[in-house]
């Protein structure tokens, strides 16, 4: 839908007659509703400023977490590898005095 220019000259001229009543109307004063809805805003800010320090205590502790985990694991897998160089010290011994009784009976029964 076009507008002729003499339709938009016309609201032009209206809206440039009846502005500054409009303003002193409704811009002059702050109503009971406009203050409700910046305290409103201020609590928001308030809230989420709030909110955004629990959520950085909150990744903190996590990381804090995560890195006595890490140092758990690392334990308890050093202590897993300490057990199984004993295990392995003693099927290497279990293996060389199996090879030796071996031997010796191998010897004797050429021998004797």
């Amino acid at each position: 839908m076009t507008l002729n220019k003499e339709l938009v000259g016309a609201i032009e001229h209206y809206v440039g007659e009846h502005f500054q009543e409009w303003l002193s109307q409704f811009g002059g004063r702050t109503t009971e509703r406009e203050i409700e809805i910046r305290e409103r805003i201020v609590r928001i800010e308030e809230s989420l400023e709030r909110q955004s320090e629990l959520m950085r205590m909150g990744f903190e502790q996590m990381t804090k977490r995560f890195e006595e985990l890490r140092a758990d694991m690392t334990r308890r897998f050093e202590q897993v590898e300490r057990q199984f160089g004993r295990v392995y010290a003693f099927l290497t011994g279990l293996l060389v005095v199996a090879i030796g009784a071996l031997i010796t009976t191998v010897i004797q029964a050429v021998l004797g």
